[in-house]
């Protein structure tokens, strides 16, 4: 699938077959993520990889979803703002980087046939305890990883006259 198939394609899975998915298919999704660019290069993130088997119970506390943890695997992003480029106004950019990690990672999750829902809506709490982070990492968004159980999703998205605005807001 060529890029701009993958972007076309990519939609977010809420299904997943309990299929195994292949550790060299896992590497690739990392090393995309891993490819991801940074500001100045300083990769401010960690992804955190969690075998869902018996673990849903725990996992259900980051997001109550059933189809969270239907899915082998979730994957998590997250931010270490200590690592982290800042613009001279001080605005760090560890989320940013975070987050254009997880998108190469589920384009590269697309591109191999495997399935990704992006979750920001879950419970900071939990996800510090269940993934055990250290207090000085920010948990960003989390992905479960694995087969679709049913065919692609349509998804509408707005006109792109309404999102973009050429040389003056």
């Amino acid at each position: 699938m060529d890029f701009f198939e993958t972007i076309a394609a990519r939609y977010s899975v809420r299904g997943y077959k309990p299929d195994p998915v292949p550790g060299e298919l896992l590497d690739q999704v990392l090393e995309a993520a891993r490819r991801a660019p940074t500001a100045a290069n300083r990769q401010p993130f960690r992804l955190v990889v969690v075998e869902t088997k018996g673990r849903e119970d725990e996992l259900a506390r980051v997001y109550g979803r059933g189809w969270f943890t239907q899915a082998p695997l979730v994957i998590g992003v997250v931010a270490v703002p200590a690592e982290a480029w800042r613009r001279m106004d001080e605005k760090p950019y560890d989320e940013v980087d975070a987050t254009i990690a997880m998108d190469h990672l589920i384009l590269a999750a697309t591109a191999l046939g495997l399935g990704t829902c992006w979750i920001a809506a879950f419970d900071p709490a939990a996800a510090r305890e269940v993934f055990g982070l250290p207090g000085d990492v920010e948990p960003i968004a989390f992905t479960p990883l694995g087969w679709p159980d049913k065919a692609a999703a349509n998804t509408d998205r707005r006109p792109l006259d309404d999102l973009v605005k050429r040389e003056r807001w």
